[in-house]
């Protein structure tokens, strides 16, 4: 089971014109607590930025799921509805998750979510389909410097 957390990293960015601009950039880390996930972002960012950068927001991520494709460079959330039958009335109940799709477009993160749950048996329902601004995600790999 994976333990996600949003951090917001903020920083000095140069622009496409040659202006230094301060950003703010949500990314996705797998940690154990929140203090993990500053530590691992921190140790992923280093390399990438140039000068001094702010951890500045780390939330939870409450997804059930996380579907990577690499030809994918934005990330999709998906509200996913199972749908199982009440056996005493027989009425049908829907149970919400979120899960995230790496893709380039809209389509292709459909189709992603939809090949991860191939193996599923369970009946489900795409509700919405939204674009997020995560810039990147980090999993939890055994390889990882402490």
């Amino acid at each position: 089971m994976h333990n996600w957390f949003e951090c917001k990293v903020s920083y000095e960015k140069m622009m496409e014109n040659g202006i230094q601009k301060k950003v703010t950039e949500p990314y996705l880390v797998d940690a154990f607590s929140f203090t993990e996930a500053e530590a691992r972002i921190i140790a992923e960012m280093k390399p990438y930025i140039s000068g001094e950068f702010t951890v500045t927001d780390i939330k939870r991520a409450k997804l059930a799921e996380l579907f990577f494709n690499e030809s994918g460079d934005r990330y999709y959330k998906i509200k996913v509805l199972f749908i199982t039958l009440d056996e005493k009335n027989g009425a049908e109940k829907k149970t919400a998750v979120q899960m995230l799709a790496q893709a380039s477009d809209l389509k292709e993160a459909i189709g992603v979510l939809e090949e991860g749950m191939k193996g599923s048996l369970a009946d489900y329902t795409i509700a919405s389909v939204t674009e997020t601004m995560i810039m990147d995600v980090f999993p939890f790999s055994s390889d990882t410097k402490k």
